[in-house]
């Protein structure tokens, strides 16, 4: 089953990713990637969907699903660096997957996300993702 990033959602102040599930009267229900247990989230609470964040390069941004298939070829079916690992590790994986990376603006505290936020999903969902295309159809149907 592919991935839809417009549902997977980061929340402020809460570990992991969850899956959006639907609207309710105070929020929205999510539900943990890792556990499963679902939650209602107040309106009040940061979420940002992993499909609306994109990372610095020199010539543009970069969407984070890009970067997601970019890690998947490089990495294969190993797990990518910890997110405690040692920054070296976390900017030689980035100068590998993503060399034109911007340097000045994507910092290692970025970095940790996206490596926890990778081995999130290939561990719990799936990293083959549909296409904002794709997804735009599921929706209309």
């Amino acid at each position: 089953m592919k991935t839809d990033l417009r549902k997977v959602l980061s929340i402020s102040g809460q570990p992991g990713l969850y899956l959006y599930v639907s609207q309710a009267h105070q929020g929205a229900i999510v539900e943990a990637l890792a556990t499963k247990k679902r939650t209602c989230c107040p309106m009040s609470a940061r979420m940002t969907s992993l499909a609306d964040i994109a990372i610095y390069t020199d010539e543009e941004e970069m969407r984070l699903q890009e970067v997601f298939e970019k890690m998947h070829a490089h990495l294969g079916e190993n797990d990518a660096p910890a997110a405690k690992s040692d920054p070296k590790v976390l900017k030689g994986l980035f100068e590998e997957v993503l060399p034109t990376y911007d340097r000045d603006r994507f910092y290692v505290s970025h970095m940790k996300k996206v490596v926890e936020w990778y081995n999130i999903l290939k561990n719990n969902a799936s990293l083959d993702f549909e296409s904002l295309d794709e997804a735009e159809a599921s929706e209309e149907e």
